[in-house]
């Protein structure tokens, strides 16, 4: 049985750096429901709930393993600000990056919603099967346990803040996004996920520090060590723009003298902000040409009354008015598809497939 009843799904380890002095007691949070800042929030309380991961004690010491690598790791890298990181760190830094981002509540309620869904679309709530919020969790664990080496091929960038902004995170702090497919007509109404091409994974480290890590055949960024320096406060808007579209519930901020910003922030693009994060499709039989069967799109109470239908369910992305300055496009960057469903991956991932039609490269456009 787990010995710790108060489960964290934000690691007090990470939320460190942002907590009042740095002391990991007290925190200044921005609800984002009442637009309202509360300080000095106790750290204890935030991101938390009773047996989050179950009572397994082999998870619980998994997931304090490799937060007590990270809390490492994350220490050396801000005491060291500059100097390039080991392979070591960064392969920590991105484990942690994929775990932090599967792991949350918001994260493990966005599948709940999702399965949730697809049961009431079809009326199958009589098969007696109902997913729960800890079941939703074991089963973001076991893709995190299968997964973690499909993001050892990304680039890692460690971004070191020289503005007047700070960086900000949230109850639900690691981002998956994709300028690419968000901003490239050809993909437009495709959803993406870290195995993608162009695939881009944000996490704020400290208000001075973010990590980044990102496909390396569709972005160029001005590397010095694995480091890069902005003074741009409009650079760092535009990555503190993924916390306010992402978080559940509350923005948290080391010092309240930035809170009007971060107000301000917030304002700017919560109209931007997606209340489902998943989206249904269904289509029924219509006719069969040649040996294949055509289907055609219908809505939800239409594809009940056949007999022969199908559902496509897709995860919808939030996109921030602006990116950063120094997120560049890669001259002749690649991508790879096998023309399926599938959709356009990295070539480390191309390569890993032993089955199903053979993947060529694209270039991608150009900007």
């Amino acid at each position: 049985m787990a010995t710790n009843k108060n489960q964290h799904f934000v690691p007090r380890c990470y939320l460190r750096p942002f907590t009042v002095d740095g002391k990991n007691t007290a925190i200044n949070l921005f609800n984002i429901d009442r637009e309202r800042f509360i300080p000095n929030a106790p750290v204890k309380n935030q991101c938390s709930r009773d047996y989050f991961y179950g009572q397994d004690d082999q998870l619980e010491q998994a997931i304090q393993a490799l937060e007590g690598a990270y809390a490492t790791t994350s220490k050396e890298v801000l005491a060291n600000i500059g100097q390039e990181p080991t392979d070591e760190q960064k392969d920590i830094l991105r484990m942690f990056w994929l775990f932090q981002y599967l792991r949350t509540e918001a994260a493990a309620k966005r599948s709940l919603d999702s399965s949730s869904a697809m049961i009431d679309s079809v009326e199958a709530a009589h098969l007696g099967y109902k997913m729960e919020l800890k079941e939703a969790v074991r089963i973001a664990m076991k893709i995190f346990a299968t997964a973690m080496h499909k993001v050892h091929d990304l680039k890692v960038c460690l971004i070191h803040n020289k503005s007047k902004t700070p960086f900000i995170t949230s109850d639900d702090p690691a981002i998956l996004t994709n300028r690419w497919y968000l901003l490239n007509p050809q993909r437009a109404g495709l959803s993406f996920g870290f195995e993608r091409a162009g695939t881009l994974a944000l996490l704020p480290l400290s208000p001075e520090v973010y990590f980044a890590a990102y496909d390396g055949d569709v972005y160029s960024l001005p590397l010095k060590n694995g480091w890069l320096k902005t003074k741009s406060d409009s650079d760092v808007d535009s990555l503190n723009q993924h916390q306010y579209l992402n978080c559940r519930a509350n923005i948290f901020i080391k010092a309240l003298e930035h809170s009007q910003r971060i107000s301000e922030g917030f304002k700017q693009v919560v109209d931007r902000r997606i209340p489902c994060r998943h989206l249904i499709t269904h289509a029924v039989f219509d006719k069969e040409i040649d040996g294949h069967k055509r289907f055609v799109v219908v809505d939800a109470e239409t594809a009940k009354k056949h007999e022969e239908s199908i559902i496509h369910t897709q995860s919808v992305h939030p996109q921030p008015k602006s990116w950063p300055m120094f997120l560049g496009w890669r001259n002749g960057g690649t991508v790879y598809t096998n023309g399926t469903g599938v959709g356009y991956v990295r070539k480390a991932i191309a390569d890993g497939h032993h089955s199903g039609p053979m993947f060529y490269k694209e270039k991608t456009f150009n900007r």
